[in-house]
């Protein structure tokens, strides 16, 4: 960073616990532990879950148990991420957080609301159809922050 640049004090890394976000986690941890800074991890519960399929439709109720587990399951996920990188970058404020919704549109809205300085995040390099077919989260998320994104390409 150049002398012109504010450093990072609040480091934002969406997760989808593939290899390569934490990957991406423990370079976001190496640049916080660096800038004294402070790192929030984030997982998206994606919004859409299917409740009906043909003929067959779930109650309103099993959705909402889905959801529960959903968020149970994703808190024990993110708890093991923090331990897995706490042991070599222990000085470093940690924090998570799960939301439900569209992954790129929450990734924004937290920058936005928690004051973000950097988003770390892995880019699982596809390309092609692959991309175009899935949409890419990494490339929404570069071309919408407000603030500077970090690809940790895999």
């Amino acid at each position: 960073m150049n002398s012109g640049t504010p450093l990072p004090k609040r480091l934002l890394l969406p997760t989808d616990f593939s290899s390569y976000a934490f990957n991406a986690l423990r370079q976001a941890m190496a640049i916080a532990s660096a800038f004294h800074a402070s790192v929030i991890l984030l997982h998206v519960i994606d919004e859409q879950v299917i409740q009906c399929v043909m003929d067959f439709c779930l109650s309103d109720a099993v959705v909402n148990q889905i959801r529960q587990r959903q968020l149970s399951t994703t808190a024990d996920k993110l708890q093991r991420e923090i331990n897995g990188v706490l042991e070599s970058h222990g000085g470093v404020d940690i924090s998570w957080e799960t939301r439900t919704g569209i992954p790129y549109d929450e990734i924004l809205k937290a920058q936005q609301e928690m004051g973000i300085d950097l988003i770390v995040m892995a880019s699982h390099g596809k390309t092609g159809i692959v991309r175009n077919l899935v949409g890419s989260v990494a490339e929404r998320v570069l071309r919408d922050a407000k603030c500077p994104v970090l690809l940790i390409r895999n």
